[in-house]
Formats: C-alpha cells, sequence, structure tokens
C-alpha cells in the first residue's frame, strides 16, 4: 500500500559540517545513520521538551528532515540560529519532492526513481518526483499503521508539551541515544532517563467518538493535578477513532475518557 504523505515539511541540509552540525542539535545519533534508514529525532528545548519529532533520512551526504508543516517557522528558525557560520545549507524541497507513506512493500531505490528509508518493519518512506503511474491508497490507511507500530507525532499543538520519555523514544534508543553526547536538552533527559523509569508512557487506544490531537484523557481514579494523558495522534477509521496517546502507567487499564468525566471512553489497545 502506498499513501501520499501531506502536511510534512521537507528539508535538505548539505555541506561539510552537516553531519556534525545536526549530531549537535538532536537526541539521536546522527553518526550511526545509515542510508537507507529513517532515524527518528527529538528536537529539544532547553527543558528537555519536543519542540519538533523529525524523521531524518541520509543520501550519500545530504541529510533529508521531515516533520509536520505548521512546525516548518519554527524549526528553520532553530536550525538557522544555530548552524551560525558553519558549512551548512538548508533548503526547503517539499515542493520537489512529493513524501509517500509505504506499507508492506518492497521497493528498490531504482525503482521508479524512489529513494526509500526503511522507517520500521512494516513501514518505509519514499521521496520521490512524482507519482503520475501510482496508484495512492487514503493517507488514513498511513496514519492508522503509524499508530499501530508506536509512531509518534508533534504538532504545533503539542509543540513543548513531551519529553523522549513520554512519547516512548528512550524504549530501545529508538529515538534518543544516551552516550551520543551533548545536544539542547539532553540533561534533563539523561537525567529522567537514570533517574528511574517513567511514570507515563504512549499506548494505543480507540474510542467510538472523534477525537483531535492534544485532547485530554482523565482517569477519575487518578491522583494527577494534570489530566492523566493527551492525545498525540489519531485518525479516524470508519466509525471508529484511533488514537496514540500518553498516560499513566498506574491506570492505563481503568475507565478512560476524553477531555471530561461525562466524555467518551477509550479503550486500550493491548500489543
Amino acid at each position: 500500500m502506498i499513501s501520499q504523505i501531506t502536511d510534512r515539511t521537507l528539508l535538505k541540509l548539505s555541506g561539510s559540517e552537516v553531519q556534525s552540525f545536526l549530531q549537535g542539535q538532536f537526541s539521536n545519533d546522527i553518526n550511526a545513520l545509515d542510508e537507507g534508514a529513517v532515524q527518528m529525532n527529538a528536537y529539544c528545548q532547553h527543558q528537555g521538551k519536543i519542540i519538533a519529532l523529525i524523521w531524518v533520512m541520509k543520501r550519500v551526504d545530504d541529510y533529508y528532515l521531515s516533520f509536520p508543516g505548521d512546525l516548518k517557522a519554527i524549526v528553520v528558525q532553530k536550525l538557522t540560529m544555530f548552524k551560525m557560520m558553519s558549512d551548512v545549507q538548508i533548503k526547503d524541497v517539499s515542493d520537489a519532492l512529493i513524501q509517500l507513506g509505504l506499507v508492506d512493500e518492497n521497493f528498490s531505490d531504482d525503482k521508479q526513481g524512489f529513494s526509500v528509508f526503511r522507517l520500521n518493519d512494516q513501514q518505509s518512506v519514499a521521496l520521490v518526483e512524482s507519482v503520475d503511474e501510482l496508484e495512492l491508497a487514503d493517507e488514513s490507511a498511513w496514519k492508522k499503521a503509524c499508530i499501530e507500530n508506536g509512531v509518534a507525532e508533534v504538532t504545533l499543538d503539542t509543540s513543548e508539551v513531551f519529553v523522549p520519555q513520554l512519547l516512548n523514544l528512550d524504549i530501545d534508543e529508538v529515538g534518543v541515544n544516551f552516550t551520543k553526547g551533548c545536544y539542547p536538552g539532553q540533561e534533563v533527559v539523561a537525567r529522567l532517563h537514570y533517574l528511574g523509569k517513567s511514570k507515563r508512557r504512549m499506548r494505543v487506544f480507540e474510542c467510538d467518538s472523534d477525537i483531535n490531537i492534544g485532547d485530554k484523557l482523565l482517569v477519575s481514579g487518578s491522583n494527577s493535578a494534570k489530566a492523566s494523558g493527551i492525545v498525540v495522534r489519531c485518525v479516524k477509521i470508519d466509525d471508529k477513532s484511533l488514537c496514540l496517546a500518553t498516560i499513566e502507567i498506574a491506570h492505563e487499564d481503568e475507565k478512560i475518557t476524553l477531555n471530561d468525566a461525562q466524555g467518551a471512553c477509550l479503550t486500550r489497545i493491548h500489543d
């Protein structure tokens, strides 16, 4: 299945110092990124909160950064500010290259001009110049696969809300490398990691009602002064809504309602 991924900015970064520059900005180990893979990276502020969650892809000596389009101005401004006099060029190639989501598809780079990057065991991202000869599925199928595979998203509505642990980015170091060295927010993220287990995690839920990114999850038995969780990403499939949301682990299988005590009920989908 192939879907066009819409509403995502694609930046191309090049230059002799681009690898070391990105290594000092993002949470994962850029030096370990191989061609043909998507590396998940948190771009954090100084308190360890995620400004943007970025897919980083490498092709020869160039790096491609994909992230939600509503964060474009923030991310470009931050990258530009920190590159200073470094030999790094930042180019928006969103209009030149189309981003495709592949689910259970085996495409190689030399087929129809694809540049394919593996996201996980089921999903890949392809960068192409044209989709004229392709039969595209609805994007909701791609979003559903992202949710089922635990691929988190950060948009303008949830920017600077989550630390990496809330989005499970520390598990198997899928989005955070704890030995790579410094990056913005690194001390806070590392301290949370070494202090012990996170009390909140991201889980998959379904609901019979509509869900929006940023909606609150409430558990009546929780003593938290804040909401028990937050919707990270969601999609409507037929008459059901599927979402990724953070939740207090101690209450993840209790009665959970959306936004208030009388809200729609969420049901956790177990792995």
